[in-house]
């Protein structure tokens, strides 16, 4: 089965999505990547184009189309919980992790970021409450399991991620995964 990863901007998705691919030797998706491909242009571009609605259309359709997809990790876009579709397409097709972090540890992943179109704003920490607020009960709601990503290395919440899924019974670690130490990187980075 497919696993998806869920939460707020900064809150690791695809730096975790891709090392936890590599460790389990398996394709990594960036939802957000599948679309900027789609429609040839940046996200933050298209928001400022078309709107969030429109956004938000192209996003159902790549996730359905991902609903298909089988042995990969995918790391959804934060917003992505917002519709109902995708909600059910996600907890239906996907073994599906909530990486939770703070509002105070996303704002300072990201206080220098600013291709993140939801957060180029006058109180970014404001802002990030905000969704905090809106999207904890729906990424709660799809979630099997909840991983708290707030200051722990990318190589600890691999680690806690692998034991999860073998333990849910998701994957079966290839031979050795579990003694595999790799650098980090920044949480943040493309996701």
């Amino acid at each position: 089965m497919a696993v998806a990863l869920v939460g707020l901007p900064g809150a690791g998705k695809s730096a975790v999505g891709r090392r936890l691919g590599q460790r389990l030797q398996l394709p990594f998706i960036d939802t957000d990547h599948v679309i900027e491909r789609r429609i040839g242009c940046t996200i933050r571009d298209y928001f400022e184009r078309h709107g969030e609605a429109a956004f938000r259309d192209v996003e159902q359709a790549v996730i359905a189309e991902l609903a298909s997809t089988r042995d990969a990790i995918v790391a959804t876009g934060g917003g992505a919980v917002l519709r109902e579709a995708n909600r059910h397409c996600l907890v239906g097709n996907f073994h599906v992790l909530y990486l939770r972090s703070s509002p105070e540890d996303l704002f300072r992943r990201l206080r220098h970021d600013v291709k993140r179109p939801l957060l180029q704003v006058a109180d970014p920490l404001g802002r990030l409450h905000e969704l905090h607020g809106v999207r904890d009960p729906l990424y709660r709601e799809v979630a099997h399991a909840i991983v708290e990503t707030g200051r722990p290395p990318i190589s600890t919440l691999v680690n806690m991620i692998l034991s999860q899924l073998e333990l849910a019974g998701v994957v079966q670690l290839p031979p050795q995964a579990d003694i595999l130490v790799e650098p980090d990187e920044p949480a943040s980075s493309d996701d």
